[in-house]
Protein backbone atom coordinates (compact mmCIF):
# COMPACT_ATOMS: atom_id res chain seq x y z
CA UNK A 1 0.00 0.00 0.00
CA UNK A 2 1.39 3.33 -1.02
CA UNK A 3 1.61 5.60 2.03
CA UNK A 4 1.37 9.50 1.78
CA UNK A 5 4.53 11.66 3.09
CA UNK A 6 2.85 12.29 6.72
CA UNK A 7 2.24 8.18 6.67
CA UNK A 8 5.33 7.63 5.86
CA UNK A 9 6.86 10.28 8.80
CA UNK A 10 4.39 8.87 11.44
CA UNK A 11 6.26 5.41 11.02
CA UNK A 12 9.58 6.59 11.04
CA UNK A 13 8.40 8.47 14.08
CA UNK A 14 6.70 5.13 15.53
CA UNK A 15 9.68 3.47 14.61
CA UNK A 16 11.92 5.09 16.54
CA UNK A 17 13.82 5.81 12.92
CA UNK A 18 13.19 9.70 13.43
CA UNK A 19 12.24 12.04 16.34
CA UNK A 20 9.37 14.48 16.67
CA UNK A 21 10.74 16.94 19.30
CA UNK A 22 13.97 16.91 17.06
CA UNK A 23 12.50 18.67 14.15
CA UNK A 24 12.97 22.18 13.90
CA UNK A 25 9.99 24.71 14.18
CA UNK A 26 11.03 27.31 11.16
CA UNK A 27 9.66 30.16 12.21
CA UNK A 28 10.79 30.36 16.08
CA UNK A 29 13.50 32.25 17.18
CA UNK A 30 15.34 33.21 20.33
CA UNK A 31 12.48 35.78 20.55
CA UNK A 32 9.97 33.27 21.52
CA UNK A 33 11.46 32.12 24.72
CA UNK A 34 10.09 32.44 28.22
CA UNK A 35 13.60 33.48 30.11
CA UNK A 36 11.66 32.86 33.06
CA UNK A 37 11.75 29.15 32.22
CA UNK A 38 14.82 28.98 31.06
CA UNK A 39 16.47 30.87 34.07
CA UNK A 40 15.34 28.72 36.26
CA UNK A 41 17.03 25.33 34.01
CA UNK A 42 20.60 27.16 34.01
CA UNK A 43 19.98 27.49 38.00
CA UNK A 44 19.35 23.58 37.63
CA UNK A 45 22.85 23.19 35.43
CA UNK A 46 24.53 25.54 37.21
CA UNK A 47 25.55 27.61 34.38
CA UNK A 48 25.58 31.33 33.32
CA UNK A 49 26.32 30.34 29.70
CA UNK A 50 24.11 32.57 27.33
CA UNK A 51 20.93 31.37 26.48
CA UNK A 52 21.39 30.10 22.98
CA UNK A 53 24.75 28.68 23.97
CA UNK A 54 22.59 26.49 26.33
CA UNK A 55 19.75 25.62 24.35
CA UNK A 56 22.35 24.53 21.92
CA UNK A 57 23.94 22.35 23.62
CA UNK A 58 21.18 20.61 24.96
CA UNK A 59 19.76 20.22 21.29
CA UNK A 60 16.91 22.62 21.71
CA UNK A 61 17.94 25.19 19.39
CA UNK A 62 19.56 24.22 16.08
CA UNK A 63 20.64 27.59 13.46
CA UNK A 64 19.10 29.80 15.44
CA UNK A 65 15.39 28.09 15.06
CA UNK A 66 13.53 26.26 18.24
CA UNK A 67 13.30 22.55 17.96
CA UNK A 68 9.85 20.99 18.92
CA UNK A 69 11.24 19.85 22.26
CA UNK A 70 12.96 23.50 22.55
CA UNK A 71 9.76 25.06 21.92
CA UNK A 72 7.52 22.95 24.28
CA UNK A 73 9.90 23.38 26.91
CA UNK A 74 10.72 26.83 26.92
CA UNK A 75 8.32 28.92 24.99
CA UNK A 76 6.33 31.22 26.13
CA UNK A 77 3.76 29.65 23.94
CA UNK A 78 4.23 27.13 21.97
CA UNK A 79 0.35 26.28 20.50
CA UNK A 80 1.26 29.37 18.15
CA UNK A 81 3.91 27.59 16.91
CA UNK A 82 1.36 23.72 17.05
CA UNK A 83 -2.07 24.22 18.04
CA UNK A 84 -1.98 20.81 19.91
CA UNK A 85 0.22 21.43 22.21
CA UNK A 86 -2.10 22.62 25.26
CA UNK A 87 -3.63 20.94 28.05
CA UNK A 88 -7.74 21.66 29.15
CA UNK A 89 -8.87 20.63 32.22
CA UNK A 90 -12.58 20.57 32.65
CA UNK A 91 -14.67 19.73 35.20
CA UNK A 92 -18.34 18.06 34.98
CA UNK A 93 -21.43 18.02 37.38
CA UNK A 94 -22.11 14.34 37.18
CA UNK A 95 -20.84 10.90 35.92
CA UNK A 96 -21.24 11.92 31.54
CA UNK A 97 -21.19 15.07 29.47
CA UNK A 98 -24.19 16.34 28.11
CA UNK A 99 -24.40 18.84 25.49
CA UNK A 100 -26.67 22.00 24.48
CA UNK A 101 -29.43 23.55 26.57
CA UNK A 102 -27.86 20.12 28.84
CA UNK A 103 -24.31 21.22 29.38
CA UNK A 104 -22.74 20.06 32.75
CA UNK A 105 -19.52 21.56 32.34
CA UNK A 106 -18.55 23.76 35.52
CA UNK A 107 -15.48 24.94 35.12
CA UNK A 108 -12.81 24.80 32.37
CA UNK A 109 -9.34 25.79 31.57
CA UNK A 110 -6.54 25.59 29.00
CA UNK A 111 -3.19 25.58 29.65
CA UNK A 112 -0.71 26.57 26.81
CA UNK A 113 2.65 27.86 27.99
CA UNK A 114 6.02 26.00 28.22
CA UNK A 115 5.54 22.54 29.73
CA UNK A 116 6.78 23.51 33.46
CA UNK A 117 4.21 26.17 33.61
CA UNK A 118 1.51 24.12 32.29
CA UNK A 119 2.62 21.07 34.69
CA UNK A 120 2.36 23.36 37.62
CA UNK A 121 -1.34 25.63 36.53
CA UNK A 122 -2.75 22.42 35.92
CA UNK A 123 -1.64 20.56 39.00
CA UNK A 124 -2.86 23.75 41.17
CA UNK A 125 -6.29 24.02 39.04
CA UNK A 126 -6.75 19.98 39.59
CA UNK A 127 -5.94 19.78 42.97
CA UNK A 128 -8.62 23.15 44.29
CA UNK A 129 -11.71 20.53 42.71
CA UNK A 130 -10.62 17.74 44.18
CA UNK A 131 -13.08 17.03 46.89
CA UNK A 132 -12.37 15.02 50.59
CA UNK A 133 -14.22 12.54 52.28
CA UNK A 134 -14.42 11.23 55.67
CA UNK A 135 -14.74 8.14 56.86
CA UNK A 136 -14.84 6.22 60.57
CA UNK A 137 -11.65 4.45 60.84
CA UNK A 138 -11.14 1.35 63.28
CA UNK A 139 -9.53 3.20 65.34
CA UNK A 140 -12.72 5.33 66.07
CA UNK A 141 -11.02 8.04 64.79
CA UNK A 142 -12.69 10.12 61.94
CA UNK A 143 -10.40 10.43 59.02
CA UNK A 144 -10.10 12.72 56.13
CA UNK A 145 -9.02 10.98 52.93
CA UNK A 146 -8.56 12.88 48.93
CA UNK A 147 -10.84 11.72 46.71
CA UNK A 148 -7.48 9.90 44.38
CA UNK A 149 -4.09 9.50 46.05
CA UNK A 150 -2.17 12.80 44.78
CA UNK A 151 0.35 11.06 43.12
CA UNK A 152 -1.96 8.72 41.04
CA UNK A 153 -3.29 11.85 39.11
CA UNK A 154 -0.48 13.80 39.10
CA UNK A 155 1.40 11.21 37.62
CA UNK A 156 -0.77 10.49 35.12
CA UNK A 157 -0.97 14.17 34.33
CA UNK A 158 2.83 14.04 33.72
CA UNK A 159 3.03 10.96 31.96
CA UNK A 160 0.67 12.74 29.18
CA UNK A 161 2.08 15.49 29.07
CA UNK A 162 5.91 14.00 28.48
CA UNK A 163 5.26 11.00 26.34
CA UNK A 164 2.07 12.12 24.42
CA UNK A 165 2.71 12.10 19.94
CA UNK A 166 3.19 15.43 19.63
CA UNK A 167 3.45 14.73 15.86
CA UNK A 168 -0.44 13.82 16.13
CA UNK A 169 -2.49 17.24 15.18
CA UNK A 170 -5.95 18.55 15.54
CA UNK A 171 -5.88 17.17 19.42
CA UNK A 172 -4.92 18.09 22.68
CA UNK A 173 -4.54 16.86 26.21
CA UNK A 174 -7.42 16.65 28.25
CA UNK A 175 -8.11 15.80 32.04
CA UNK A 176 -12.13 15.43 32.67
CA UNK A 177 -13.04 15.33 35.96
CA UNK A 178 -16.73 13.64 36.84
CA UNK A 179 -18.37 12.93 40.21
CA UNK A 180 -17.04 9.09 39.82
CA UNK A 181 -14.11 9.26 37.93
CA UNK A 182 -11.06 11.43 36.43
CA UNK A 183 -10.11 10.81 32.82
CA UNK A 184 -6.72 12.08 31.73
CA UNK A 185 -7.07 11.35 27.60
CA UNK A 186 -3.30 11.32 25.78
CA UNK A 187 -3.39 12.15 22.12
CA UNK A 188 -1.81 9.15 19.51
CA UNK A 189 -1.40 5.92 20.58
CA UNK A 190 1.18 4.41 22.79
CA UNK A 191 4.75 3.89 21.20
CA UNK A 192 6.30 1.89 19.52
CA UNK A 193 6.82 -1.73 21.61
CA UNK A 194 4.18 -0.17 24.46
CA UNK A 195 1.10 -2.28 24.99
CA UNK A 196 -1.55 -2.13 27.28
CA UNK A 197 -0.22 -5.35 28.80
CA UNK A 198 3.19 -4.49 29.24
CA UNK A 199 3.39 -0.87 30.40
CA UNK A 200 3.88 -1.59 33.78
CA UNK A 201 7.22 -3.19 32.60
CA UNK A 202 8.63 -1.87 29.41
CA UNK A 203 10.72 1.24 29.34
CA UNK A 204 10.63 2.93 26.49
CA UNK A 205 9.80 7.41 25.69
CA UNK A 206 9.07 8.57 22.73
CA UNK A 207 10.42 12.11 23.62
CA UNK A 208 13.63 11.84 25.57
CA UNK A 209 14.92 15.24 25.37
CA UNK A 210 11.75 16.74 26.96
CA UNK A 211 11.64 13.39 29.53
CA UNK A 212 15.53 13.92 30.28
CA UNK A 213 14.75 17.88 31.10
CA UNK A 214 11.66 17.50 32.75
CA UNK A 215 12.99 14.88 34.70
CA UNK A 216 15.91 17.54 36.08
CA UNK A 217 12.82 20.26 36.92
CA UNK A 218 11.82 17.65 39.16
CA UNK A 219 8.65 16.43 37.26
CA UNK A 220 9.16 13.45 35.92
CA UNK A 221 10.54 10.18 37.54
CA UNK A 222 12.27 7.78 34.95
CA UNK A 223 10.60 6.09 32.57
CA UNK A 224 7.68 3.89 33.88
CA UNK A 225 8.41 3.50 37.49
CA UNK A 226 5.68 6.07 38.39
CA UNK A 227 3.07 3.91 35.70
CA UNK A 228 3.51 1.00 38.42
CA UNK A 229 3.73 3.47 41.65
CA UNK A 230 -0.14 4.80 40.09
CA UNK A 231 -1.45 1.02 40.55
CA UNK A 232 -0.11 0.86 44.00
CA UNK A 233 -1.44 4.09 45.31
CA UNK A 234 -4.83 3.37 44.15
CA UNK A 235 -4.79 -0.28 45.35
CA UNK A 236 -3.57 1.35 49.44
CA UNK A 237 -6.32 3.97 49.07
CA UNK A 238 -8.90 0.83 48.65
CA UNK A 239 -10.17 2.31 45.03
CA UNK A 240 -10.02 0.70 42.35
CA UNK A 241 -7.40 -0.31 39.79
CA UNK A 242 -6.43 2.23 37.34
CA UNK A 243 -7.49 1.67 33.93
CA UNK A 244 -5.56 2.48 30.25
CA UNK A 245 -7.88 2.10 27.30
CA UNK A 246 -6.88 3.28 23.89
CA UNK A 247 -9.89 4.77 22.15
CA UNK A 248 -10.08 4.33 18.42
CA UNK A 249 -6.23 3.37 18.58
CA UNK A 250 -5.53 7.27 18.75
CA UNK A 251 -5.25 7.96 21.60
CA UNK A 252 -4.66 6.77 25.61
CA UNK A 253 -6.68 7.38 28.14
CA UNK A 254 -6.23 7.08 32.08
CA UNK A 255 -9.46 6.20 34.13
CA UNK A 256 -8.93 6.70 37.84
CA UNK A 257 -12.44 5.55 39.40
CA UNK A 258 -12.92 7.24 43.23
CA UNK A 259 -15.74 5.51 45.89
CA UNK A 260 -18.46 8.43 45.98
CA UNK A 261 -21.07 5.35 46.77
CA UNK A 262 -18.95 4.84 50.02
CA UNK A 263 -17.54 7.87 50.76
CA UNK A 264 -20.43 10.44 50.58
CA UNK A 265 -19.02 13.01 52.92
CA UNK A 266 -18.00 15.81 50.98
CA UNK A 267 -16.00 18.97 52.38
CA UNK A 268 -18.70 20.87 51.15
CA UNK A 269 -21.00 19.10 53.14
CA UNK A 270 -18.67 19.20 57.09
CA UNK A 271 -20.50 18.52 59.76
CA UNK A 272 -19.87 22.17 60.78
CA UNK A 273 -22.10 23.15 58.06
CA UNK A 274 -25.01 21.77 59.39
CA UNK A 275 -24.49 22.74 62.57
CA UNK A 276 -22.80 26.11 64.22
CA UNK A 277 -19.92 26.43 65.74
CA UNK A 278 -21.62 27.26 69.35
CA UNK A 279 -24.16 24.22 68.84
CA UNK A 280 -21.30 22.01 68.62
CA UNK A 281 -19.42 23.28 71.32
CA UNK A 282 -22.48 22.57 73.65
CA UNK A 283 -22.30 18.94 72.97
CA UNK A 284 -20.69 16.79 75.66
CA UNK A 285 -18.15 14.06 74.54
CA UNK A 286 -20.72 10.95 74.21
CA UNK A 287 -23.27 13.98 72.47
CA UNK A 288 -21.07 14.68 69.96
CA UNK A 289 -19.81 11.34 69.15
CA UNK A 290 -23.50 10.54 68.96
CA UNK A 291 -24.01 13.27 66.17
CA UNK A 292 -20.51 12.64 64.10
CA UNK A 293 -21.53 8.92 63.74
CA UNK A 294 -25.28 10.14 62.62
CA UNK A 295 -23.69 12.64 60.07
CA UNK A 296 -20.82 10.29 58.84
CA UNK A 297 -23.49 6.68 58.43
CA UNK A 298 -26.36 8.69 57.94
CA UNK A 299 -28.05 7.07 60.95
CA UNK A 300 -26.96 6.38 64.49
CA UNK A 301 -28.21 3.16 66.86
CA UNK A 302 -28.44 2.69 70.73
CA UNK A 303 -25.67 -0.10 69.95
CA UNK A 304 -23.80 1.38 67.18
CA UNK A 305 -23.12 4.54 69.98
CA UNK A 306 -22.31 2.02 72.58
CA UNK A 307 -20.04 0.20 70.84
CA UNK A 308 -18.10 3.79 69.36
CA UNK A 309 -17.67 5.31 73.29
CA UNK A 310 -17.58 2.16 75.42
CA UNK A 311 -20.65 2.13 76.93
CA UNK A 312 -23.51 0.33 77.94
CA UNK A 313 -26.80 0.38 75.73
CA UNK A 314 -29.00 1.84 78.22
CA UNK A 315 -26.06 4.63 78.35
CA UNK A 316 -25.56 5.23 74.45
CA UNK A 317 -30.03 5.09 74.62
CA UNK A 318 -30.11 7.92 77.19
CA UNK A 319 -27.56 10.27 75.21
CA UNK A 320 -29.33 9.97 71.85
CA UNK A 321 -32.57 10.64 73.70
CA UNK A 322 -31.47 13.45 75.37
CA UNK A 323 -30.26 15.30 72.07
CA UNK A 324 -33.38 14.15 69.90
CA UNK A 325 -35.91 16.69 71.71
CA UNK A 326 -37.89 19.12 69.28
CA UNK A 327 -34.82 21.24 69.15
CA UNK A 328 -31.92 18.92 69.22
CA UNK A 329 -29.76 17.84 66.64
CA UNK A 330 -31.08 14.35 66.05
CA UNK A 331 -34.15 12.72 64.73
CA UNK A 332 -36.12 10.24 66.32
CA UNK A 333 -37.28 7.46 63.96
CA UNK A 334 -39.23 4.28 65.43
CA UNK A 335 -42.53 2.62 65.66
CA UNK A 336 -42.31 2.52 69.33
CA UNK A 337 -40.24 2.72 72.05
CA UNK A 338 -38.96 -0.84 72.05
CA UNK A 339 -38.84 -0.92 68.34
CA UNK A 340 -35.73 -3.22 67.29
CA UNK A 341 -35.44 -1.29 64.10
CA UNK A 342 -35.31 2.25 65.37
CA UNK A 343 -32.79 4.91 64.98
CA UNK A 344 -31.69 8.63 64.66
CA UNK A 345 -30.50 10.84 61.89
CA UNK A 346 -29.11 14.51 61.96
CA UNK A 347 -32.31 17.18 61.92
Amino acid sequence: MRLSREQVLALEYDKGQRVFEDEVIEDSSLDDVDHEVLDRYKEILGTDAPDEQVLRSRRFMRDGRLTVAGALLFAQDPSVMMPQARVRVLRYDGIKMETGERLNITKERSFCGPLPKVIQGAYELISSMLREFQFLGSDGKFQTVPEYPEFAWFEGLVNAVTHRDYSFRGDYIRVSMFDDRLEIVSPGALPNIVTLDNMRTTRYSRNPRIARTLVEFGWVRELNEGVKRIYTEMQDSLLNDPVYTEPGGTRVQLTLENNIVARTVRRSEALEDKLSAERLASLDEYEFAAVRLAFTNGKVTARELADHIGRTRRTAGNVLKGISGPSGPLEWHGSAVNDPGQYYSLR
